[in-house]
């Protein structure tokens, strides 16, 4: 991979992983609502994930979709239907201080696992093989995937602080119940392209 390839595709990476999408507004609830120390398995499983989701589609996963198109239909309905689950989850989340013990962030294995039913993550990790390991050979697909592990720890931590240090502003039940309202409502708005796509 020359220089230049390398270069347009970490800035590719770092634009798509940066950019708000499901991953990153439940860090930044998860660290709103359980601090940064409790969210770094959920960070961890975002960061490694998503790379692995993105080398297995490189290696023949989109083969997948070549052969049994409704494959992809039924994996859209998937994902909208989970997203939704979530997005009723983070609105319906009780304060920390009325629920003991109650209130959990995503494990590691939950939030990899997610990859896999979350459209924006299909949406690059398609666009960033088609782009930038055209011949869909295991040196350019491991670039590809390297690249995201090193641009999501970024984005990661990022998300992550930002709802740490809006933990101050939520200390009352109301703004916190309130913040997880408007989270769960972008969560359901990243939706519309994956439900309405532009012609």
């Amino acid at each position: 991979m020359t220089i230049e390839l390398l270069t347009a595709l970490a800035t590719f990476a770092f634009v798509t992983v940066i950019t708000p999408g499901p991953n990153n507004l439940m860090l930044m609830t998860s660290g709103a609502n359980f601090g940064f120390r409790r969210t770094v398995p959920h960070m961890i499983g975002i960061g490694l994930g998503f790379p692995t989701m993105v080398f297995l589609v490189g290696i023949g996963v989109m083969q997948v979709f070549d052969l049994w198109p409704l494959s992809y239909l039924i994996l859209k309905i998937v994902s909208v239907a989970y997203l939704l689950y979530l997005a009723w989850k983070i609105a319906n989340a009780t304060p920390p201080k009325e629920a003991v013990g109650e209130g959990r962030p995503l494990t590691f294995v939950q939030s990899a696992a997610f990859q896999w039913v979350n459209p924006k993550a299909w949406s690059m990790a398609l666009s960033a093989v088609t782009l930038y390991a055209t011949g869909r050979d295991l040196v350019a697909v491991l670039w590809v995937a390297g690249i995201y592990v090193l641009v999501s720890s970024i984005s990661t931590t990022g998300w992550t602080v930002l709802g740490q240090q809006l933990r101050r502003l939520l200390k009352s039940p109301v703004r916190l119940r309130a913040f997880n309202w408007i989270m769960a409502g972008l969560l359901v708005t990243t939706l519309i392209p994956v439900l309405f796509p532009a012609q």
